[in-house]
């Protein structure tokens, strides 16, 4: 397993953050609207799966003050930096866990799961376990990206295929297999019987500073082949690879256009 960098990851904080607002932004939890009588209203746990370094989580807890919001991950190097966040109040914690088989001690109110789920093999399968560990009334919400053809991951694909560096990289990188259509997850969360909101949103972010496209891959998707690679191979690999994203994505004026797709999903539980 790679080691995850929260600063490199921080780097396009703002970027980042955009599509967690956009997917808590359609979490009616709290709501009054619509809830029928005895279904507690406001949230008492929340749960952050794949927190990364935190300061997304925090925004959670900012939103429903009175519940326990608790970030599961299972990079130590991120949660050292969450760990570092005011517990506001200790209603802000965080442990580490493998995704794939966290369960929770008790059923959540809210479950959200943000950028993570690509890196999970077979999660198809973790869905519809999640939505059991829901309350009722509960809600789900899940956003991966949808970015697995653009040119920048058929750039990656192609150098890593290269006799060069096949041998050191073969099988590390991921493919279009990573993520499923938005159909699909829409169709399997409404299996079990959950009210299903599902989207696509391609964010045009606009990049500045030398090879900004690099920068941003090398800290998230990019970064396990770059480990895999050793000190001898990784400049040639990153020498490269530079000059193709250069390529495919032209500097104007100091600027650089990055199209990020992004899949969001969801899904309400009945009460």
């Amino acid at each position: 397993m790679p080691s995850w960098d929260p600063t490199m990851y921080g780097r396009f904080a703002l970027e980042r953050a955009r599509p967690f607002a956009d997917l808590l932004a359609r979490v009616g939890a709290g709501d009054a609207h619509g809830r029928p009588d005895g279904v507690h209203l406001e949230p008492r746990t929340v749960v952050d799966l794949g927190c990364g370094p935190g300061d997304l989580t925090a925004s959670l807890a900012r939103r429903w003050p009175t519940a326990q919001v608790i970030g599961v991950d299972s990079s130590p190097q991120m949660l050292e930096r969450a760990d570092a966040l005011d517990d506001l109040a200790g209603r802000l914690t965080f442990e580490q866990a493998d995704a794939s088989t966290w369960e929770p001690d008790a059923p959540v109110d809210v479950i959200v799961t943000n950028a993570l789920l690509q890196w999970v093999p077979g999660h198809l399968d973790l869905l519809q376990r999640w939505m059991t560990y829901l309350a009722p009334g509960g809600w789900f919400a899940m956003q991966v990206p949808g970015n697995f053809s653009a040119i920048s991951h058929r750039a990656m694909r192609d150098l890593t295929a290269d006799p060069r560096f096949f041998d050191r990289v073969a099988g590390v990188l991921r493919g279009t297999e990573s993520v499923a259509e938005t159909s699909t997850y829409a169709r399997l969360l409404a299996e079990t019987g959950a009210t299903v909101d599902a989207w696509e949103t391609t964010y045009l972010h606009v990049l500045t500073g030398p090879d900004p496209v690099f920068t941003w891959v090398s800290g998230t998707g990019a970064r396990p082949t770059l480990q895999a690679l050793p000190d001898d191979l990784r400049p040639r690999f990153e020498e490269e690879f530079k000059r193709r994203l250069q390529a495919a994505y032209p500097e104007r004026e100091g600027r650089v256009v990055l199209p990020f797709r992004r899949v969001f999903v969801v899904a309400r539980v009945p009460a």
